[in-house]
């Protein structure tokens, strides 16, 4: 017993003293970094052009399948969509099996098979996948186009496109890449109405036979597979798929504005913008500076951690995330930086994006962010490259693109090797902050006055990407809409006349920080048109006005200032308690949008008043007045945070800017018929 106590003594002893040696205070040294082995592809070719490349991967019992049709973009003219409209009708049936009959025996397999108009793909069990294999190949080279399922997809895709017409998001896309590409690039063009009661069923049988051919296909089939067996299935099932001579379109090369300009799509439903700025680029995989484009784009827009999310997510709460995506093709690359925002930060938030845009193209990156930006590739390639497709997609990229084979095994050494100067240089390149389209679509009567007030011109088009003019910023009045009826509302949403015209006085405590400092507000008011307003503050009153009547001053800093004649006036000719009911004699100039919603504007004299057009309660006036020189200013006051003080709604919160301060006053208390007497007007 007492030998085992020394030894676990002992033990424990060599445990601290192991913990001791550590220095926790020091990082740990970075181990090296992962090496990537992907599994090795085999590569043969049928004598119809289509190029096989199998994986072996022996982990699960599973094997899949991915067929890749490469033909060249082409347009699709005035049956755009018909390409997509094949793709979904491959499978429903071949001329071996009935469409009920196909999807059965791939249930009763517990399989996956899809067609898609550049493709398909295949998944199952390994001792299923011959069969399976078998069923993808049928539908490959022998699908039936039947008149009853094409009229059923006809259904389909004018119902889709009519849930469209109004989805601001959607709009949008289509819109940008029409002004983006051009409507004659088969990236520009877009499926419509027209373009789909133009298709027949001989334009998609047509599409099918023309360029659903193995001349520029690739079969990549990864799994628990053996690759010669694999190779004769392959050669029996594809051999005959017959390869014919696929037309190759010409098309011009898109171009980017030579000055940075905006491009705004009017959508009057529309809750909030869609912002993107976007221009085209020359990025194709395995460039000199594809990996600093990444590295780029990942420390600008590529996630939360990014400069746009925390700029405009984080710091400005603008929209729920701002992101961008620089996107590589042997055709036309482009870059994107995005934001859904609401109406009233729309031009501030294409200010943001410009920014962080301008920032990185003109200032290098810190060598943190860089080194951030690397871990989180580094670490999601080496999480994908334990995936088995991944070892197929990287073997078929290799392939499409003629890269070098140790292309991806040598991918972290080549991202770590990008310097920040790599980075600004990739960001000059391709994110063309001076050369872009900035595309906005939204509410052009909440958004377009700000807008017009910033650098860019704005050009405006439709939502088919047609240019247009400017869209009308007047809300018409609807009929029977007067200053009086407006006003009625206003009363009523208050509590109605008769508890208003039994209000005789009213005291109301509030308070405000200015310039850090705690002030308060009691304004006393009694009818007709008696008025008391202090403010203290420090523990001394800091201003005074008083009407009596008859006659007021107004008192601060020690010196006072009667009121004069023509003040006087003024002040006997309004009532403090029933203001409002004055209005009706008002001018409706207008409806107009403020802070996402409608407002009735009357105005009276010298003042502009605004009535919410749902709830009819007051929410803002802007009263003219004159500075000592001469000088007209306008000084809004906000009305908000309606709250019910004995059967009667009054605004507590009421903002007003005095000069360059913003003054928010808070209601603390409001007392109606009480607390009120003729002392408090001396």
């Amino acid at each position: 017993m007492k030998t085992k106590i020394l030894s676990i003594i002992a033990l424990i002893t060599i445990s601290f003293a192991t913990t001791a040696q550590i220095d926790r205070s020091k990082m740990p040294t970075p181990g090296p970094d992962p090496v990537v082995k992907l599994g090795k592809a085999k590569k043969f070719s049928l004598k119809n052009g289509l190029t096989v490349i199998m994986v072996e991967n022996h982990k699960l019992p599973r094997v899949s399948a991915t067929l890749r049709i490469d033909n060249k973009p082409y347009s699709e003219g005035n049956i755009a969509g018909v390409s997509d409209i094949m793709g979904s009708l491959l499978g429903r049936g071949t001329t071996n099996i009935t469409k009920d009959e196909f999807n059965e025996k791939v249930d009763f397999l517990g399989a996956n098979v899809g067609f898609f108009s550049s493709g398909a793909s295949a998944r199952s069990l390994k001792k299923y996948f011959p069969e399976v294999l078998g069923l993808m190949a049928d539908g490959v080279k022998n699908s039936q186009f039947t008149q009853e399922e094409f009229d059923k997809e006809i259904k389909v895709t004018l119902e889709s496109l009519k849930t469209q017409e109004k989805d601001v998001p959607a709009i949008a896309r289509r819109v940008e890449r029409i002004l983006v590409y051009g409507k004659n690039h088969p990236s520009g063009e877009h499926t419509s109405k027209e373009t789909v009661n133009n298709t027949t069923l001989a334009d998609v049988k047509n599409n099918f036979n023309t360029y659903y051919k193995p001349n520029n296909a690739y079969l990549i089939i990864v799994g628990d597979i053996n690759t010669k067996q694999t190779k004769k299935l392959v050669k029996k099932l594809f051999s005959d798929w017959k390869k014919g001579e696929i037309p190759v379109s010409n098309f011009p090369k898109p171009e980017n504005v030579s000055t940075t300009e905006i491009n705004f799509v009017n959508m009057s439903n529309a809750k909030q913008s869609e912002v993107v700025v976007v221009n085209t680029t020359d990025l194709t995989l395995g460039d000199k500076d594809y990996y600093a484009a990444l590295l780029a784009n990942k420390i600008l827009g590529g996630g939360g951690s990014a400069r746009l999310f925390q700029n405009l997510r984080e710091d400005k709460a603008y929209t729920y995330g701002s992101y961008s995506r620089v996107s590589q093709s042997r055709y036309t690359g482009a870059f994107r930086a995005t934001a859904s925002v609401r109406n009233v930060v729309t031009d501030s938030s294409v200010v943001e994006i410009q920014k962080e845009i301008s920032k990185i193209r003109s200032q290098k990156v810190t060598e943190k962010e860089l080194q951030d930006a690397k871990e989180e590739y580094i670490g999601s390639f080496v999480m994908d490259v334990q995936k088995p497709a991944t070892a197929a997609n990287y073997a078929f990229n290799i392939a499409l693109y003629d890269l070098p084979e140790d292309f991806y095994a040598n991918y972290i050494k080549n991202i770590n090797s990008v310097t920040v100067d790599d980075v600004q240089n990739a960001a000059i390149k391709h994110f063309k902050g001076d050369n872009a389209r900035i595309v906005i679509t939204g509410k052009a009567i909440d958004v377009l006055d700000n807008l017009e007030k910033g650098d860019y011109a704005i050009k405006y088009f439709d939502k088919y990407g047609n240019p247009t003019e400017k869209p009308e910023m007047i809300i018409p009045i609807p009929k029977g809409v007067t200053a009086a009826t407006v006003v009625d509302k206003y009363i009523d949403a208050i509590g109605g006349k008769d508890k208003l015209m039994a209000v005789k006085s009213i005291v109301m405590t509030s308070g405000a920080k200015v310039q850090g400092m705690d002030i308060s507000l009691v304004a006393k008011t009694a009818a007709p048109n008696k008025s008391s307003v202090v403010v203290s503050g420090m523990g001394q009153v800091l201003s005074k006005m008083v009407f009596d009547g008859e006659t007021g001053y107004q008192e601060a800093q020690g010196r006072k200032k009667e009121m004069s004649a023509d003040e006087i006036v003024k002040a006997k000719a309004k009532n403090v308690i029933t203001e409002e009911l004055a209005y009706k004699n008002g001018e409706l100039l207008r409806i107009e949008p403020l802070d996402g919603k409608k407002v009735y504007v009357i105005k009276h004299n010298d003042t502009e008043i605004f009535f919410d057009v749902k709830s009819g309660l007051k929410v803002k006036e802007v009263k003219i007045v004159k500075t000592p020189d001469g000088k007209e200013v306008r000084v809004p006051t906000v009305f908000s945070n309606y709250k019910e003080v004995n059967g009667m709604k009054f605004p507590f919160t009421i903002g007003q800017k005095m000069g360059p301060m913003d003054l928010n006053f808070e209601v603390t208390d409001i007392k109606i018929n009480e607390g009120v007497s003729d002392v408090d007007f001396k």
